[in-house]
């Protein structure tokens, strides 16, 4: 739960940062982040799941979901009328994002790896 915490909180602040590279920030950092998060959550169910099988399914529904961007009917445009949803589906397909969902999969296995090995490690105190 702590994990999905930081990995929410930053990449809400991605969304209103302003600084230097904002624009980078807020669209293609956010995006690996997301993808990061949705590995994470997974894994808060599937503890027994292997990451790489998590990882594997967040990424190709992450990518269905930029495939998705490209359609406009108006129960999605509906959808991604609210922050959550914008945040959530996306708003605008690019074919740059797809680098920063292999890149947010690939710490996302690397967080569940280490998760695994932290959760599975026996207590030395008792």
């Amino acid at each position: 739960m702590l994990s999905i915490l930081i990995i929410t909180l930053i990449g809400f602040y991605t969304k209103f940062y302003t600084g230097p590279a904002s624009l980078w920030v807020n669209n293609s950092l956010g995006g690996a982040l997301y993808v990061t998060f949705w590995c994470l959550v997974l894994f808060l169910f599937l503890q027994t799941t292997r990451p790489w099988i998590i990882c594997t399914c967040v990424l190709a529904v992450t990518c269905a979901l930029e495939f998705l961007q490209l359609w406009h009917p108006p129960f999605l445009t509906w959808l991604r009328s609210s922050f959550i949803g914008q945040t959530l589906l996306g708003t605008t397909f690019m074919w740059s994002d797809f680098l920063y969902y292999f890149l947010g999969c690939g710490f996302g296995w690397l967080w569940l790896s280490r998760l695994k090995v932290f959760l599975t490690t026996p207590d030395k105190d008792s």
